[in-house]
């Protein structure tokens, strides 16, 4: 997609003089045109890697299809997300936000649990923000449809693997966690349910 961002920008041929070049130099030039691409879209490496423990009897939930951390394995971490677009590519997962569910604990944004019914979100870690878009909407787009919902937690791309995050692997850095209720909405079978890529954007 970058690639062709930049052949739109300039054409496949260049200008005039670009046509003069050798092929080294078109190949150079190219090189350096797809380098300042990723400088302007910017890049989001892993910060480290955390080692996976193995969860004691009667932790980590696996409703929904949830990971359970698998001991010795190491896990990359993240402390940003891709950069957000007018319209963010991202993966979509089934999450439940209700008491007992796979979510854990409250919604850190207000400290609630929430209705598998209700259109919520949680956002890895980087798009969560330091929690400035707690309790804001998005707008997601996957399966030519769009929901409105609403952000109340963070995919905590950072940390897991322990008691607090129910033994579960950290979130990867591109993921909107939803609800059963954004799935119902945007239409995609049940059978479908547990990823999907979709795009979003502040509502």
């Amino acid at each position: 997609m970058m690639l062709r961002w930049w052949r739109r920008s300039y054409g496949e041929s260049g200008y005039g003089w670009r046509e003069q070049k050798s092929e080294k130099e078109k190949n150079e030039g190219s090189h350096g045109r797809r380098m300042e691409a990723l400088k302007i879209l910017g890049t989001c490496k892993p910060s480290g890697k955390l080692k996976g423990r193995k969860p004691p009897p009667g932790q980590c939930n696996e409703e929904d299809d949830s990971e359970c951390c698998r001991p010795g394995k190491f896990y990359p971490i993240f402390r940003c997300s891709p950069p957000v677009s007018p319209r963010t590519k991202a993966t979509l997962t089934l999450n439940s936000f209700e008491k007992n569910g796979d979510g854990g604990g409250p919604s850190e944004c207000d400290g609630k649990y929430h209705s598998d019914n209700t259109p919520v979100v949680a956002l890895s870690t980087g798009w969560f923000n330091h929690r400035k878009r707690c309790l804001k909407n998005i707008i997601i787009y996957g399966n030519g449809r769009r929901v409105k919902a609403k952000v109340v937690d963070e995919c905590d791309s950072t940390e897991g693997c322990d008691v607090d995050h129910d033994f579960q692997p950290p979130c990867a850095n591109n993921i909107v966690d939803a609800s059963k209720a954004v799935w119902k909405a945007l239409g995609v079978p049940k059978n479908d349910w547990g990823s999907l890529d979709i795009e979003w954007t502040d509502a």
